[in-house]
């Protein structure tokens, strides 16, 4: 804890105590205490916004792979579809051409 040890933290306890008071002391703990757990709750929401904009920068890395992975593949598939017309109406028109005179 803040590399605060045993001995450390009941000087300051003690010091705490003669300065505030022993009556005010309960009250000046409380105060201090709602406001660490004030402290740690906007932390944690700082946190978990943190965590959720990760979450969707990795969600749009995701879906922006996925979609150029389907554009190459529909790139791959209309390419040799395309040549492989081409080349059924190259052996038509080969077909189709009466074989030379010798």
């Amino acid at each position: 804890m803040f590399g605060i040890g045993m001995p450390e933290l009941i000087v300051i306890l003690v010091v705490a105590l003669i300065i505030i008071g022993p009556k005010k002391l309960p009250d000046l703990a409380k105060s201090l205490g709602k406001g660490l757990a004030e402290f740690r709750r906007a932390t944690d929401d700082v946190k978990e916004s943190f965590r959720v904009d990760e979450f969707r920068k990795d969600a749009d890395d995701i879906k922006n792979s996925l979609l150029q992975g389907a554009l190459r593949n529909t790139d791959k598939d209309a390419s040799p579809a395309k040549d492989a017309g081409d080349s059924d109406n190259n052996k038509n028109k080969n077909e189709e051409q009466p074989p030379p005179h010798s």
